[in-house]
């Protein structure tokens, strides 16, 4: 099934797309942290049947399998068809042939309703411009007994080094078009419990994961734009720009000593 077809999904595939060589590179293995934590969350046991929307590289998705062994199922979703090959690539190495991958968009699984013991959702709901639809959506897959693990960005998030980025954004094209950020109504831990609520799940359980990465050197820095959701603002750069922006931004990160950028995230459960 191919139901990438409406505009923001066509967005989130071509920023995605564009960031998948990079996904996986060290400075951004708070994806990984993250995707193990809402498994660890979500109790997964031997045998279930799993769905992991806005995939990725199986951050999520290769943990979820690994739990439920090899008598239980995992369906990842995702509209970048260059995450998937990355994750395809990652699950064939480690022998996990209880996981299947699709590209498809998460508003349409194509699944009936109550089909899945766990239905996860890893910095992915806020792709969507009607959120909590797609809450309702996801819920609605949920089985009796089973569960929904949601996880957004906290506060701060990218924090101090993302200011500077969209700083020096500014000063070199001040016209540029900035992505929106729909997540921000979502880091505080009432914003995603209303998301929830107001989507017909049950009461949450809500749980902060602190979180930091690590910056090397300004570079680690870099490698996380290119690999990530700013991806899109760097692409409406020529090359040009793009080196500019780069000097400038590392230079900042040196004067201003940033070592270490906040990637803290919230991890809401639902049990049905």
């Amino acid at each position: 099934m191919d139901a990438v077809n409406d505009s923001s999904a066509q967005k989130a595939a071509t920023t995605y797309n564009a960031a998948a060589d990079h996904f996986d590179d060290a400075p951004l293995a708070f994806w990984d942290r993250h995707g193990r934590r809402a498994i660890e969350l979500a109790a997964l046991e031997f045998g279930e049947r799993v769905l992991d929307v806005g995939c990725g590289t199986g951050a999520s998705a290769i943990p979820a399998a690994k739990a439920v062994g090899p008598g239980g199922q995992v369906i990842g979703l995702d509209v970048a068809e260059g995450m998937l090959a990355r994750a395809q690539q990652k699950a064939a190495a480690l022998d996990l042939d209880n996981i299947e991958f699709r590209h498809a968009d998460m508003s349409d699984s194509g699944e009936p309703d109550e089909s899945f013991d766990a239905v996860i959702s890893v910095f992915s709901v806020f792709f969507v411009p009607g959120m909590e639809q797609q809450i309702a959506e996801l819920w609605r897959q949920v089985r009796k007994n089973g569960r929904l693990v949601v996880t957004v960005w906290a506060e701060r998030s990218f924090e101090p080094a993302v200011p500077i980025f969209y700083e020096e954004m500014r000063r070199l094209r001040p016209n540029l078009k900035v992505a929106p950020r729909p997540w921000e109504r979502l880091t505080v831990p009432n914003g995603l419990r209303r998301l929830l609520l107001d989507g017909g799940t049950r009461e949450p359980e809500i749980l902060c994961a602190s979180d930091y990465q690590s910056l090397a050197s300004p570079e680690d820095w870099w490698t996380i734009c290119i690999g990530s959701g700013f991806r899109g603002e760097i692409d409406q750069l020529n090359k040009g720009e793009q080196n500019v922006l780069k000097a400038r931004i590392f230079k900042r990160l040196w004067d201003e000593e940033i070592h270490k950028v906040e990637t803290s995230a919230l991890h809401a459960v639902v049990y049905k």
